[in-house]
């Protein structure tokens, strides 16, 4: 176990470090600078800024600089918020994110399992119509048309809900369930189908042949071992859901990094592009570590696999 952990801690960082790399390279192949858009800016003055911003050296350079910054927890200054540094403005607007995306994970899992437990117990039985038809519909859909028609009819029409806004916990219902609408399908879809494979198993006939009550059978056995396909799928799902969806925050008026991310590309303000990719990039790892991690502690199996690998 502790080797598994290692191994994948270190998998982890080389894939930051990659990360970092690619992004900054990325940046510097973008045509022009971040002041070529600005108008009039006289050469002295724009000379300043770039040895500020340590433009004015070597690519090479640049990259040693910014490597030895992030190591040391700096993501940078804005380059067009004065004095703003990148840390500040991401620890700004991930709270708002990460409010939303919390209860929206909590959400996705307790009814995405439930959804997929009842369908999987009741087969081809009314309830298991209805939550596959809604689970297709929830992958079909794109979020940002989920997010319209419940702000038309919710909010607007029938005025149940506050149109825009995240100040109160009402403000939480419709971006919450837009949000879901996507993970809670895929997690009930997965859920139906394990459970199914797994209520036919052997060990479950044996387990009803001992005289196990059903309760114990479906929470102890059948419920355990169903959702282990879920546990790979909560790790990308929970990064994704954190850091924000970049549509569900502009269609309800939500401060969070996305929206910072989407004001960054369209200034060019490289240290908030950078610093922010780096902050998806990391909750995306250490949420796909954590998966591995509760996947081992779920299904010890994977405890001999590892061993017979290494």
């Amino acid at each position: 176990m502790f080797r598994y952990v290692i191994n994948r801690f270190f998998h982890m960082v080389i894939s930051l470090f990659v990360l970092i790399s690619a992004t900054f390279f990325l940046m510097k192949a973008i045509p022009g600078d971040p002041f070529t858009a600005e108008k009039k800016i006289p050469e002295q003055i724009l000379q300043r800024l770039y040895a500020q911003y340590n433009l004015d050296k070597p690519v090479f350079e640049q990259y040693g600089i910014y490597l030895k910054n992030i190591l040391q927890g700096d993501l940078g200054i804005s380059m067009k918020m004065l004095n703003q540094d990148v840390s500040h403005i991401i620890g700004q607007t991930f709270s708002a994110s990460l409010k939303l995306g919390v209860v929206a994970i909590i959400v996705a899992i307790l009814v995405g399992i439930t959804l997929g437990m009842l369908a999987a117990l009741h087969h081809r039985k009314l309830i298991d119509n209805v939550a596959m038809v809604l689970a297709v519909l929830g992958i079909a859909v794109p979020s940002f048309v989920v997010a319209s028609l419940l702000q038309y009819l919710l909010a607007y029409h029938w005025k149940i809900f506050p149109v825009m806004g995240f100040n109160g916990p009402m403000n939480y219902f419709l971006p919450v369930m837009a949000l879901t609408a996507s993970p809670i399908a895929v997690i009930a879809r997965l859920t139906r189908s394990s459970m199914l494979e797994v209520l036919h198993a052997d060990y479950i006939k044996t387990a009803k042949a001992k005289g196990l009550s059903w309760g114990s059978i479906v929470f102890r056995h059948v419920l355990r071992n169903g959702i282990m396909p879920v546990v790979t799928y909560v790790g990308p799902m929970t990064a994704n859901i954190i850091t924000g969806s970049v549509v569900i925050e502009q269609i309800f008026g939500i401060g969070g990094i996305g929206k910072q991310f989407v004001q960054a590309i369209n200034t060019r303000d490289y240290p908030i592009i950078m610093g922010i990719t780096i902050f998806y990039g990391v909750i995306l790892m250490v949420a796909r570590f954590l998966t591995d991690v509760a996947y081992v502690a779920i299904d010890p199996r994977i405890k001999l696999t590892q061993r017979k690998e290494d």
